[in-house]
């Protein structure tokens, strides 16, 4: 299986589209934006450097994606999120479309990178989930052909300020500061026919899970996604353009964060990210995301 990434050259210090090979990265003169629309044909094409993996530093696939868009598409995380926030109703428009809200471009944190906490923040949690990144253009798609506009796939990690996020949820107008300091994408994208043979339900048989300074703090299956991807970007699409490199999120995986584990579990059993702690986010075939949580930035007085 070969894997697309965006990589520092140890030549010329550039940021470089590359195709990992083995043991190997074969470096191109491009971004990896700017090649998405016909992956194959870039693979095809002479490399200008080929390095060694272990002599590269990786950046996040699209270090900055023109829009980021999270859904919320496993019904087992909206439940338990919703009880662990003191509620028991899913709301019916969940069941008759896709919800998303808009993230940080400017937040993304590639494989390896330091993730601060949150200022103000002593609830800081991770989200396991997957995400689509959009390899041309589109409007008003169907979900068949919405399909064949994804380059690829990456994993995503949605670093969440639990406290701040609870905050602003009642003024109805999104997450916002809960979701704006980190977002995890990486190590590396896979093209969709690589996943074509375990493709089942809505998603794919893939494990999901997170792994907290060494230990499995829980995840589940691609394949109990309620909406594919197809149907993320058809809906994502809807009078408006989808370009190249926005990057879609499948939402958490079931009992993929620790709002859902601490609740049915307990906080001491599960407790919050804190300084030092290392987050790996694991996808079968996607390969593992981590990264090392540090302290974050005082928060600056409004008045």
């Amino acid at each position: 299986m070969s894997h697309w990434v965006t990589y520092v050259s140890p030549v010329d210090g550039r940021e470089r589209a590359g195709l990992l090979v083995g043991d190997e990265v074969r470096g191109f003169d491009a971004a990896l934006v700017d090649l998405l629309g016909d992956l194959p044909a870039a693979a095809a094409a002479l490399p200008v450097e080929t390095v060694a993996r272990t002599d590269v530093t990786l950046r996040a696939p699209i270090p900055r994606p023109p829009s980021v868009r999270d859904f919320l598409a496993f019904e087992e995380h909206l439940r338990n999120a919703l009880a662990g926030l003191g509620r028991t109703d899913v709301p019916d428009v969940w069941f008759d479309q896709p919800v998303f809200y808009f993230s940080n471009p400017a937040a993304i944190r590639g494989p390896g990178q330091d993730v601060p906490i949150a200022p103000g923040s002593s609830r800081y949690d991770y989200e396991v989930e997957v995400a689509a990144v959009v390899g041309k253009a589109g409007s008003d798609l169907t979900p068949e052909q919405a399909e064949s506009h994804i380059a690829g796939y990456t994993i995503l990690c949605d670093f969440s300020a639990r406290d701040l996020q609870a905050t602003e949820s009642p003024v109805g107008l999104g997450p916002t500061k809960g979701k704006d300091t980190a977002t995890g994408l990486g190590p590396w994208l896979v093209t969709p026919d690589e996943l074509a043979d375990v493709r089942a339900g809505n998603g794919f048989d893939l494990r999901m899970r997170a792994v907290v300074n060494g230990r499995e703090y829980g995840g589940g299956s691609w394949s109990t996604i309620r909406w594919s991807f197809g149907q993320m970007l058809a809906y994502a699409s809807r009078g408006t353009e989808l370009r190249p490199g926005d990057v879609i999120g499948s939402g958490t995986v079931g009992t993929g964060c620790l709002l859902e584990l601490s609740h049915l579990h307990g906080s001491e059993a599960y407790p919050w990210l804190q300084p030092g702690d290392e987050v790996s986010i694991e996808v079968e075939r996607l390969g593992a995301l981590t990264a090392r949580i540090v302290p974050g930035p005082a928060v600056v007085p409004l008045t």
